[in-house]
């Protein structure tokens, strides 16, 4: 109803001090144009139980991550690839990931360590912190009663002990064993285990050989493809010089264990003293050449041994890290090896960490087969920065979207695309002041460290709060793309 008063007084109010109110008009819109106006949100985290890793950087929530606590609900496999180029953090999160993890009493780590400068081991001084002494291997230090591991250790099985020493001659001769050569092998390790067997159990002697109690060894092996025992050859119905043949190229690899430049860490028996019940065990690796065709030997052996030695039913979590695992991802023999390890690790609570710089290291590498099984294994992969060629390979490889795709080029130290069974995000790594001199251990970082403390804390802001606002620019475009694409159609 129309009030002449208030219109009266409206238009004297309006006379005196001009128009106090405006009227504007309804504008008409959607949800999905809308929501513009907001800013990005992040998808739903991983829980609050766990290890914390930091922060999500779109949210700027916590970030927490435990393969164990998501294993059957998030996770179908609780495996984990960390992928990106030096210099980028991926040190600093595994060593700050395993200190965290062993925080929890149920919680045991095997690190290979392939890593080091001035003659020690990247993990050095995090051994230290907990009281452990590393297990060195070295050709040189072994001569001199070193660190030795042996590939026939009893502890090992049968199966287990033939086929490493399988994967220890296809190593090294780049190819698989053929029919006969497999057969001399399986019949000199036979015979070993055979004449160490009657030696321990009757308490005499069999043949000329005198009762030993000591672990049979790779030189053993040698003696036999040399010199054939006739039973092998008559069982198959062979003559004994054709078992010596075929055994021949089988004994020349092997005895480069024996008297090569690998002499000394496998040819004979394993250490005694090597702490399994440690809660964590870090294997040395520093001295070996990594381009050698040592590297992917002195792996296998250690994990073939590891899983007969270390990984039991004891309810107790492993992890398993591996530094340069291309190493046995890029191998298809020793991959086989793993694959089997790591398929049988579910059921008795093991993850495994693999370390790799460069995706196409092995996927276009002899193994593609296996890698791609491995890779598969792994349900969590954290991709640091990489080039853009990279980033797309990489992307098309694990299937990642493609906003974290564009996005992976442009990370910088410390910032990663987390990829969780699917669930991906930009996660910030957050290191405590007690971590970081544990973790910060090459030179470039230690070089950084001697500048002034606020100094040095002032750029770290700085270089995250660009991060985060370029993730957060990269994040409104593609939203703004994703509207827009939707508006036309």
């Amino acid at each position: 109803m129309f009030d002449p008063l208030g219109a009266l007084t409206d238009a004297f109010t309006s006379f005196l001090f001009g128009k106090v109110e405006t009227t504007r008009l309804p504008v008409r819109t959607s949800t999905g144009q809308a929501q513009a106006v907001y800013l990005p949100t992040a998808a739903p985290g991983l829980g609050d139980s766990g290890v914390i890793i930091g922060r999500e950087v779109y949210s700027g929530k916590g970030y927490i991550y435990d393969p164990f606590q998501l294993y059957g609900q998030q996770l179908p496999a609780p495996h984990w690839l960390v992928l990106g180029e030096s210099g980028n953090g991926k040190s600093a999160l595994e060593k700050t990931y395993v200190l965290r993890q062993l925080r929890f009493r149920d919680r045991q780590v095997v690190v290979l360590d392939a890593q080091g400068e001035d003659g020690v081991g990247e993990w050095n001084l995090i051994a230290q912190e907990l009281g452990i002494t590393p297990i060195r291997l070295d050709p040189t230090a072994a001569l001199n009663g070193g660190i030795r591991l042996n590939p026939l250790d009893p502890s090992i099985t049968t199966t287990g002990q033939l086929a490493l020493l399988r994967t220890i001659i296809e190593v090294a001769m780049g190819r698989g064993l053929d029919e006969r050569s497999g057969f001399a092998l399986k019949v000199a390790h036979a015979a070993v285990l055979n004449d160490f067997d009657s030696a321990d159990t009757t308490g005499g002697s069999k043949g000329n050989r005198t009762p030993s109690k000591r672990q049979p060894v790779l030189t053993d092996i040698v003696e036999q493809l040399r010199h054939p025992q006739a039973e092998s050859a008559e069982a198959m119905n062979v003559d004994i010089d054709d078992v010596r043949a075929w055994g021949l190229d089988v004994a020349l690899v092997l005895d480069r264990l024996v008297d090569g430049d690998l002499r000394g860490m496998f040819d004979g028996p394993t250490t005694a003293g090597i702490d399994l019940d440690a809660p964590l065990i870090v294997f040395d690796l520093s001295h070996i050449d990594r381009n050698s065709i040592a590297m992917p030997i002195l792996m296998a052996i250690v994990g073939v041994w590891l899983e007969h030695t270390w990984i039991r039913p004891d309810r107790k979590k492993r992890i398993f890290l591996v530094e340069e695992a291309w190493h046995i991802i890029n191998s298809p023999f020793v991959a086989q090896l793993f694959q089997r390890l790591l398929k049988f690790g579910r059921r008795l609570g093991l993850s495994f960490v693999a370390v790799v710089h460069h995706l196409s290291d092995v996927v276009d590498g002899a193994a593609a087969k296996e890698a791609a099984a491995i890779l598969k294994m792994a349900s969590t992969r954290t991709i640091y920065a990489q080039k853009a060629d990279e980033a797309r390979a990489t992307g098309q490889v694990l299937g990642l979207p493609r906003w974290a795709v564009e996005i992976i080029p442009t990370l910088t130290p410390g910032i990663a695309v987390w990829d969780v069974n699917g669930n991906v995000q930009v996660v910030k790594h957050l290191i405590t002041e007690a971590e970081r001199p544990l973790v910060y251990t090459d030179r470039a970082m230690t070089e950084a460290s001697s500048m002034p403390t606020d100094e040095a804390r002032a750029l770290e802001a700085a270089a995250d709060a660009e991060a985060e606002a370029r993730a957060e620019a990269m994040a409104m475009e593609r939203q703004l793309r994703d509207e827009s694409s939707e508006t036309v159609a």
